[in-house]
């Protein structure tokens, strides 16, 4: 094996126990294209290791052999631990988290580090440690983020699957903008821990991939109850085995491209729309009209989202300041300065708003579409347009809205502790495009059904054009 593994982590597996082709053989490959890439989406690389588990895989488990990519937000014992930032660069990690853990018992060869925005802070993978990663399918242009490493890395040919991390959207957004798979499961489904941070109750760990199967397989192996995450949901099996399985016929399906929050590209608008109304048929739903109109978070919810990081960084700031990126360095500058228990409550406030408005939604509905993100993947630095087609945000309506709109279409499911996914539907100017598709509490399996039949109808190409080239 010359090349890297192109086709989904699941026919790896099938073509190891077939024994044409051993895991060895895939993780040189993998090596060897990870040295060559000038994508950027990998900062460690834990080659001696990897060999030694290749060696020893055992290929009857679900991803027994597999290379796989840990997104540098995630703890992997003896690996750096620096979140991305000049801060900790020197960190390293005493433990593997839970999600890593259930990842080795399931024969997955951990071997790359992939590299994030710093604290996961913007949808944008550059950081001043690590500098720009870039999409494969246009290296001018971001793999969005936080999880963008790992989505430039499996969409770029390097490694058949990476760990993935939403707290507003960071699974999602880099799928689309990636023309990945990504599922962001109910709050809980895959235990955060140990020494889990549960503010702001918005984070779910997951994966970026290749297929639906993939994301199916890779939740049978991870998802479960954990004591250390006391959020974390009992376990849930049949994940894969269920695939196809579910009746979607009659379900209620409600089509709002915007969520009536966001300003999305007019072309983008048209590609969602088309490709969802193509699903509803397809599926044999029935789609009704309902009127969505959700909040767009204000300044006072993104600056909550900051006190977990007051607290790591402790007495290191504000002296550190100058090391962190500046979407990090105006976040923990409003935040110290502005913060207070007036603004805590309007978060609070918020959230109750947004979950109350999510409830009523989806007491007439049972699957929402939307588009993922509100316009094509941007400049791979950054920083995060205000601008979407020939609407200048900041003008038109001010900087909250300029500045939220890039998550505006996917932190909804996030407050609201719902699954959502992303599906490629296609390509604008050469950039893919995402729909979102947002469902029930605990009714991944639907999203999952819905995403397969997408697959199945019209298949989206599972690496960028460059890494087949």
């Amino acid at each position: 094996m010359t090349e890297p593994w192109l086709q989904d982590a699941c026919s790896l597996v099938d073509a190891f126990r077939a024994k044409t082709l051993s895991p060895v053989e895939a993780l040189e490959a993998s090596l060897v294209a990870i040295e060559a890439s000038d994508l950027n989406a990998v900062c460690h690389v834990d080659a001696d290791e990897g060999r030694a588990q290749a060696t020893a895989a055992d290929v009857s488990l679900p991803f027994g052999g597999v290379p796989m990519g840990v997104k540098e937000l995630e703890h992997v014992e003896g690996w750096p631990f620096s979140e991305a930032s000049l801060v900790f660069a020197d960190r390293k990690s005493a433990f593997d988290s839970t999600h890593v853990a259930r990842l080795r018992a399931s024969g997955g060869v951990l071997v790359a580090q992939t590299t994030a925005s710093e604290f996961g802070g913007v949808n944008c993978t550059a950081s001043k440690l690590h500098g720009v990663t870039r999409n494969p399918w246009d290296t001018s242009r971001t793999p969005g983020g936080s999880s963008g490493g790992s989505a430039a890395a499996v969409a770029g040919g390097l490694l058949p699957i990476g760990t993935g991390g939403d707290g507003g959207g960071s699974i999602r957004i880099p799928a689309g903008f990636t023309g990945l798979f990504g599922l962001k499961a109910t709050y809980g489904r895959i235990p955060r821990g140990p020494q889990t941070l549960q503010p702001p109750l918005t984070v779910t760990l997951g994966c970026l991939s290749r297929s639906v199967r993939d994301t199916a397989r890779w939740f049978d192996v991870t998802n479960g109850f954990d004591a250390r995450d006391n959020l974390s949901l009992p376990k849930m099996s049949g994940w894969e085995a269920g695939l196809g399985t579910v009746d979607l016929t009659g379900k209620r399906a409600v089509v709002s491209v915007d969520l009536g929050a966001a300003v999305v590209e007019p072309r983008v608008v048209a590609m969602v729309v088309e490709a969802a109304e193509a699903l509803i048929r397809d599926a044999g739903l029935k789609q009704v009209d309902v009127v969505v109109q959700l909040p767009q978070g204000g300044l006072e919810w993104a600056l909550s989202n900051l006190v977990g990081l007051v607290e790591e960084l402790g007495d290191r700031y504000p002296d550190c300041s100058d090391d962190l990126t500046p979407e990090i360095q105006i976040g923990m500058n409003l935040a110290s300065h502005h913060y207070t228990v007036q603004s805590a409550g309007k978060a609070d406030a918020f959230r109750v708003a947004l979950n109350e408005q999510m409830a009523d939604l989806f007491d007439q509905a049972d699957v929402v579409f939307a588009a993922t993100n509100p316009d094509i993947a941007f400049d791979a630095a950054g920083p995060m347009p205000t601008k979407v087609g020939d609407v200048d945000l900041m003008a038109t309506y001010g900087f909250d809205k300029a500045i939220g709109n890039n998550g505006a279409l996917t932190i909804p499911a996030n407050l609201a502790g719902l699954p959502a996914v992303s599906i490629p539907v296609g390509t604008i100017d050469g950039a893919p495009v995402g729909m979102q598709v947002i469902g029930r509490h605990h009714e991944e399996q639907v999203l999952l059904d819905l995403a397969l039949r997408a697959e199945r109808e019209r298949p989206w190409p599972l690496v960028a054009p460059s890494a087949s080239a």
